[in-house]
């Protein structure tokens, strides 16, 4: 391989790895902290709060007042979201993966104010916060 072409594969390279580290860095900041979920659910002003776990899961416990559409059926029941787009929407499953293509699928159908929850279902729990 001539000199060239091994230094522009490695910017290459670089170039994809800062790209992803910076996707990964927006990702964290579209997040809300377990208490400043509860502070908001205790003041009653929370957000639409949405499981997309299995109804199963949900039914076992979840965050209070949560809403449940299972992160593969959120893109037919958009309709069944209560918030506006520029509503404020907390998503959460049990350790993140279902809730981060569940972000996807409100942020493609232009809900502007989608959040995670950190640590998700298993840190709720963990916390010991109040579950239904």
């Amino acid at each position: 391989m001539p000199a060239t072409s091994h230094m522009q594969s490695r910017y290459f390279l670089l170039a994809s790895l800062l790209l992803l580290l910076g996707v990964c860095a927006n990702v964290q900041a579209d997040t809300m902290t377990q208490q400043q979920l509860l502070s908001r659910l205790d003041a009653g002003s929370a957000p639409l709060v949405l499981d997309v776990r299995t109804p199963k899961e949900y039914a076992e416990s979840h965050v209070p007042g949560a809403v449940n559409i299972r992160h593969d059926e959120l893109a037919a029941r958009l309709a069944e979201v209560s918030a506006g787009h520029d509503d404020e929407v907390v998503v959460y499953c049990e350790s993140g993966r279902r809730a981060g293509m569940a972000e996807g699928v409100l942020k493609q159908a232009g809900f502007g104010r989608v959040l995670h929850l950190e640590g998700d279902m298993a840190g709720w729990r963990k916390a010991g916060l109040p579950r239904e």
